[in-house]
């Protein structure tokens, strides 16, 4: 069994700077960060809306320069998958996927959250076969291929344009006229000869059988119905909570799956903190996920600091 003072789970950015901030103050502070540890950020191709970088930086590069950055406060950052939170009050038993145990004084959960599928006939048959939710992954093995990315905000936006570099024609299917993306992409989009748009419309289905050969789309206003040929299908429509784990804890949770917060970003069990997308329900920015990583790290450490 492993112990320390402060477990934090998730290696994103919040759970990075929860971990800076409670290295700091003498807590002694354990990550676990998954199978993959820098959470959805490592999808992200060019981020540059990110303080501090005049030059746009990409999601790797920012969270290596992050782990480095803990590693030098002395966190340590395993690959653990944490399963299972058990406890109500000090000391926490946490589980993790192999087998592993860790005791913890307090907990962080910065688990992030995972892409929202669309959930329309046969998109799960063809995951892997032309259907992603990662342009940074799949864009280049469709070079010389029309696609379509469905979404409509930062993320579809920026997949979009990443893509045409790549693809000779990308089509943007948004079920609204109006756009969550910032209006300075917006404009760079309709700007970029090669991407056109389907606005107010929605995928009802992708075609196959083998692989992607197109979608099947329907106008939300008119109901006409429509096939848009494509080879590529990217998923851009949200996020799901990485929560469900949590299912039978103590923590308290939203109908959402959100893990329920207040302004120090303690749960509803003492010694339990949550931050980033995992409780985020709006801005879901890698800015605002290490600033609530902050707070968190803050309060964890004055928690665990008061109680020695």
């Amino acid at each position: 069994m492993k112990e320390t003072d402060l477990l934090i789970i998730g290696a994103g950015p919040a759970g990075c700077s929860a971990a800076v901030y409670a290295a700091r103050a003498g807590v002694k502070t354990m990550i676990a960060g998954g199978a993959m540890p820098g959470g959805q950020l490592l999808q992200t191709n060019e981020i540059e809306n990110y303080a501090g970088f005049v030059n746009p930086v990409s999601g790797f590069e920012l969270m290596d320069t992050m782990h480095k950055q803990c590693k030098r406060l002395g966190v340590q950052i395993t690959t653990d998958v944490i399963t299972k939170l058990e406890g109500t009050q000090p000391p926490f038993t946490l589980t993790a996927a192999g087998g592993e145990t860790y005791r913890a004084k307090a907990v962080l959960i910065a688990a992030g959250a995972s892409a929202r599928w669309l959930g329309v006939r046969g998109e799960e048959a063809l995951k892997g076969h032309g259907v992603s939710a990662c342009a940074t992954c799949d864009g280049f093995f469709f070079k010389g291929k029309e696609v379509v990315v469905v979404g409509g905000g930062n993320t579809a936006f920026e997949d979009a344009l990443f893509l045409t570099q790549f693809c000779p024609k990308v089509t943007l299917i948004h079920r609204r006229e109006g756009f969550r993306a910032d209006a300075v992409t917006v404009e760079k989009a309709k700007q970029t000869p090669n991407l056109s748009m389907l606005l107010n419309c929605v995928v009802e289905e992708v075609l196959g059988p083998e692989s992607v050969s197109g979608v099947v789309v329907r106008n939300v206003q008119t109901n006409r119905v429509q096939t848009v040929a494509c080879s590529g299908v990217f998923v851009a429509v949200g996020a799901v909570p990485q929560t469900a784990w949590l299912r039978g804890s103590a923590v308290e949770l939203l109908p959402s799956g959100l893990v329920k917060v207040d302004a120090q970003q303690r749960t509803n069990v003492e010694g339990i903190f949550a931050a980033g997308d995992c409780c985020e329900e709006q801005f879901r920015q890698a800015v605002v996920a290490a600033g609530s990583g902050a707070k968190a790290g803050i309060s964890a450490a004055a928690y665990i600091n008061l109680h020695r």
